[in-house]
């Protein structure tokens, strides 16, 4: 399957309870004016101590995790401030999905529109998804987004994700490619709309030019 279809890979526990947005992404990194550079300050307090060096209790420093593309997280993961920043940083780690009983409502629509999987399912299986990656040896996951079916190695599970979430991961779209695909669409309804109401037309630019014609000389 291509991967616009079906995430892989090395998962890894992380199971706090309502790990907010400030945690996953602290607000010094927060200061660029791109989303560049961001995968450095991902998680920084859980894997940096005081003194800015990594952190060996914390399992994305471990050796066996190494590479991990996805997270088995607790309850309300994500929630917190609104900054979409938390999403480009665990994308750019290399984090493709992200599991667990439930996620902060803004963070999920910000993960979703950028492609970073979300899988909601009750808390029972999520323990048990747990249970399996705390074991390196036994820490790898399959999500068929087509089928909307998980399997660890000891759990087969199914979610579920609305029709346009499953439409964009399923041709790997992000929330503006879907917007563009709609492109004929857009353009026939602003066409439609210019003709009924055709003094709406371009009049930001047509506004400008005529207080530039009456305004003095180098003043705009």
């Amino acid at each position: 399957m291509s991967d616009t279809k079906r995430i892989e890979g090395t998962a890894a526990p992380l199971p706090t309870p309502n790990l907010d947005t400030d945690q996953i992404m602290p607000k010094q990194f927060l200061r660029g004016i791109d989303k560049s550079g961001l995968d450095r300050g991902l998680l920084y307090d859980l894997r940096y101590d005081a003194d800015h060096q990594l952190r060996s209790d914390c399992v994305l420093n471990q050796p066996a995790y190494q590479g991990t593309s996805i997270l088995v997280g607790g309850s309300n993961f994500g929630c917190g401030s609104s900054r979409e920043h938390a999403v480009w940083g665990l994308q750019q780690f290399g984090i493709r999905a992200v599991i667990a009983p439930s996620f902060g409502e803004i963070f999920y629509s910000n993960a979703m529109n950028n492609r970073l999987l979300l899988v909601m399912l009750d808390e029972a299986t999520v323990e048990s998804i747990l249970a399996d990656v705390s074991d390196a040896a036994t820490s790898r996951i399959a999500i068929d987004v087509e089928s909307m079916t998980l399997r660890s190695h000891s759990v087969e599970a199914s979610f579920t994700l609305s029709e346009r979430h499953r439409h964009m991961f399923l041709h790997g779209l992000d929330m503006i490619g879907a917007t563009l695909a709609r492109w004929s669409d857009i353009d026939a309804f602003q066409q439609a709309h210019w003709k009924t109401r055709p003094w709406l037309r371009d009049i930001a630019a047509t506004t400008r030019a005529r207080l530039a014609a009456m305004a003095p000389s180098g003043s705009l």
